[in-house]
């Protein structure tokens, strides 16, 4: 099992395979879109897409069981593109490559894809096969899931006529999900001024070897926010040597949805500074590695010579943006009152650019509870605006309430006992999912996610397990043919 060929279900893992080669960043999916249809006229499916390009595809039912229940399978085809720093991907034309690492599929210092590639090809797989007795199919291809779940909030209902909907976009085999947080993603921005230089040397510093993850999923493994340490990297500068140090640049964090794992920092300094630096990191890096645990033993820390910055922030405005950092809510911020154990409410700061004298900031908010969601948007614009800035929020997306009575999830759970021999865990997620946004627009729908077992995603640690994308695919054929 050393090649991508040689893995089954054979079906499934071909059409993986082929994504892997076509870009499919969010916001730049034509050309996965353009596949999807290339391969639907081929088989002679019907499909059609709507003004925002979500694409359904129709598979008639069986023989004998057109009278059956339509049933709605869904997926995203976008993908978040994040590799490592200085591995050079392009992902605007280069494949994924992939890499079959025992009972794990991986990519080569990238983000492998399989969220939500995986689900992607779990449903051509189950268009192109023969064998798969079912009712009429509509297979839902939404885009744009990664960055603003797009798609979804901007599906044209007309475009389905099931009431029974198979998200396929969880992450652990066994598990079902049913419901789930809502969010928003917050844009703001910190003027910080700019002016030449008093120091004469330059110096960078890139923190790395966090693990970072994904926002929702991850949030309560406290693996540690790049951009936070920054910040206590800065203030612990400003604490050593009063204006001997000038802040030049800052940037770590891309995806609102993807904790930070890295950050470089460019600062204005004397000639001496690499060794005060790396003195002063060999204290902090120890102590930040015991903080943090398990999800702390890869960090690290690069010291390199730069050219001496053309502009830096002054003190009012380093001092301001070193303040709004310090007290930025980030992680957990509350935990459900119903259910045991399940993150109600957190906030990421996901990213952080300085530009032309200008501090911009992206950071999302999640709660499986409306009104918390719209507390954590005031705390983060009170934040901003107090350090001298403005902050726009986003539309956000609703979470996604389990229905008391759900026969969709009876059927899945009874099938999956009697086909595993073991009981499923039926469990509500902090991530959030397309599932609320299309139940909120298309009433009574009635809704399961799953899917097989992917750790790192968001994160060029992402891999999918082997032999889990085929329970799943086996898993998906009997509920099918029970409905």
């Amino acid at each position: 099992m050393n090649t991508i060929d040689a893995l089954e279900p054979s079906l499934v893992w071909k059409h993986f395979a082929a994504l892997s080669a076509i870009p499919r960043c969010s916001r730049q999916e034509a050309q996965v879109l353009a596949h999807l249809g290339s391969l639907l006229d081929h088989w002679g499916y019907s499909w059609s897409q709507d003004a925002t390009g979500n694409l359904v595809a129709r598979k008639p039912a069986s023989s004998g069981r057109e009278g059956h229940p339509t049933v709605v399978l869904q997926a995203h085809v976008d993908m978040v593109c994040e590799q490592n720093r200085g591995r050079g991907h392009d992902f605007s034309c280069d494949p994924i490559e992939l890499i079959v690492e025992g009972e794990w599929v991986r990519a080569n210092e990238t983000t492998l894809g399989a969220d939500n590639g995986i689900g992607v090809a779990l449903m051509l797989a189950l268009l192109e096969d023969h064998k798969l007795i079912h009712g009429p199919l509509e297979c839902l291809f939404t885009i744009d899931e990664e960055t603003a779940l797009t798609g979804a909030l901007e599906l044209d209902p007309k475009l389905l006529t099931g009431r029974i909907l198979i998200n396929l976009d969880s992450e652990e085999v066994g598990h079902f999900t049913v419901g789930c947080a809502g969010g928003t993603t917050t844009w703001s921005e910190l003027p910080v001024g700019s002016l030449p230089p008093r120091t004469t040397h330059g110096w960078s510093v890139f923190l790395s070897g966090l693990p970072g993850g994904h926002s929702g999923v991850n949030i309560h493994e406290q693996r540690g926010n790049a951009l936070k340490l920054a910040e206590r990297l800065l203030s612990a500068l400003e604490a050593s040597g009063p204006n001997l140090w000038e802040l030049a640049g800052l940037e770590g964090g891309d995806k609102h949805n993807a904790i930070p794992r890295e950050a470089l920092i460019t600062l204005g300094g004397e000639a001496e500074g690499g060794a005060q630096l790396k003195k002063l990191l060999e204290q902090l890096v120890p102590m930040w590695r015991s903080e943090l645990g398990p999800e702390g033993v890869n960090l690290a820390f690069e010291v390199s010579s730069v050219p001496r910055p053309a502009t830096v922030l002054g003190p009012d405005g380093q001092a301001r943006l070193l303040g709004l950092l310090a007290v930025f809510p980030d992680g957990v911020q509350g935990m459900s009152k119903v259910v045991p154990g399940l993150v109600e409410s957190s906030t990421n700061l996901a990213s952080v650019r300085l530009e032309n004298g200008v501090a911009r900031l992206m950071s999302s908010q999640r709660s499986s509870v409306a009104s918390q969601t719209a507390l954590l948007n005031r705390r983060v614009s009170a934040a901003v605006a107090l350090a001298g800035g403005t902050s726009k929020h986003g539309d956000g997306y609703p979470a996604w309430t389990p229905r008391a009575a759900s026969p969709l999830r009876e059927l899945c759970e009874r099938i999956y006992e009697q086909t595993s021999g073991k009981k499923p865990i039926v469990e509500l997620i902090h991530a959030g999912l397309e599932c609320g946004v299309i139940g909120d627009k298309i009433p009574g729908m009635d809704m399961i996610s799953l899917g097989p077992d992917i750790q790192g995603a968001h994160t060029p640690q992402e891999r999918v397990h082997v032999k889990s994308v085929g329970l799943t695919y086996e898993l998906l054929h009997h509920v099918l043919r029970a409905l």
